[in-house]
């Protein structure tokens, strides 16, 4: 099992690990950016030893970034009472546990990772936003969006294909069917009430390509994993096209 353990301390982080017959590569706060993308590792592990709010930022800056192996805190006693939901991690591990210990905790999430990652094929993540084909299901931050079927079916075709432009011929065709006798301003109302639900923070998921269509548009990173990261580290350290709604059309 490969292993990358972020921190700064030149230290033992989790004297366990010297135990083990794992491969351990360590990465300070000037690499650990780059070191985050062998496609080898089975897991990243974060020294939240001292720096917790420092721990935790960098926690969900790789979620955010797109991390999808497991992410571990390693933490004392004393920050237990700091370990949350919104760390984004999938286990934290005691710096005192023992080599037993560590060894179950590590298998136990990767493997629980593995079979998470086989049954979401048909789950679609972007940053805050879940979308669930099979119960059909919508969450932002957590909090289930009420959307219409069509609504739901117009933002899994875009999320689907982010970047790309769709004109609204196209969208009545495939998220409407051909069948389907109504005009393109269908489509406009949908992308209203679908901005209106993702909220004042993440309407502009929904792009408007103007006198083209719309497009499904990520949150925006600033810049490159590498900057982020090191954005993160320095900073713990020190509209929409409006439309007029002239008709109403049910989903």
């Amino acid at each position: 099992m490969n292993l990358l353990l972020l921190t700064d301390n030149q230290g033992d982080v989790l004297p366990a690990l010297d135990l083990l017959p794992y491969a351990v590569q360590v990465a300070p706060r000037d690499s650990w950016a780059q070191a985050i993308k062998d496609p080898q590792l089975a897991a990243v592990l974060v020294d939240a030893c001292v720096q917790l709010t420092q721990a935790r930022s960098v926690c969900r800056a790789l979620r955010a970034n797109g991390l999808s192996i497991p992410l571990i805190a390693l933490v004392r006693d004393a920050g237990l009472a700091a370990i949350g939901a919104d760390w984004c991690i999938d286990d934290f591990v005691l710096t005192t546990a023992g080599p037993a210990e560590v060894a179950a905790r590590l298998n136990m999430v990767v493997d629980r990772r593995g079979l998470e990652n086989t049954a979401s094929d048909d789950t679609i993540r972007v940053g805050d936003l879940t979308i669930d084909s099979h119960s059909y299901t919508t969450r932002l931050r957590g909090e289930a969006l009420s959307l219409t079927y069509k609504e739901f079916e117009l933002l899994k075709f875009l999320a689907q294909q982010p970047g790309r432009v769709f004109s609204r011929d196209q969208l009545l065709r495939e998220v409407w069917g051909y069948d389907y006798f109504g005009g393109t301003r269908t489509v406009d109302v949908h992308v209203r009430r679908l901005r209106a639900k993702l909220g004042p923070r993440c309407e502009t998921m929904i792009g408007t390509v103007r006198q083209v269509g719309y497009k499904f548009v990520p949150p925006a990173t600033p810049g490159s994993l590498r900057d982020t990261a090191q954005s993160i580290f320095d900073d713990a350290m020190s509209a929409p096209e409006p439309t007029r709604d002239q008709s109403l059309i049910t989903s």
